[in-house]
């Protein structure tokens, strides 16, 4: 433990971040998740909706600076592309 007294404070601050974006990581997996399943569904009108939120969420993520804007577009890629990718 730290004996500076601004630098316990920012062991706290750090900390309360740290749990902060790993709900935020944690909510953005879930949402890549539900693309998954619809698309394994075969889906097509849910699999754009679950994209589109996870898009929403990868945006605000980026934002936030919880995931890296270049990560947030590679992902949203990704996912709007397994959409895409589905017949019907």
């Amino acid at each position: 433990m730290a004996n500076i007294k601004s630098q316990k404070k920012r062991i706290l601050t750090n900390e309360k971040a740290r749990i902060r974006n790993k709900a935020v990581r944690s909510a953005l997996k879930t949402a890549v998740k539900k693309v998954d399943a619809a698309v394994a569904a075969g889906d097509k009108a849910a699999a754009l909706e679950a994209a589109q939120a996870a898009s929403r969420a990868f945006d605000k993520a980026a934002s936030k600076g919880i995931i890296h804007p270049n990560q947030a577009a590679n992902r949203k890629s990704g996912v709007m592309g397994q959409v895409n990718r589905m017949s019907a």
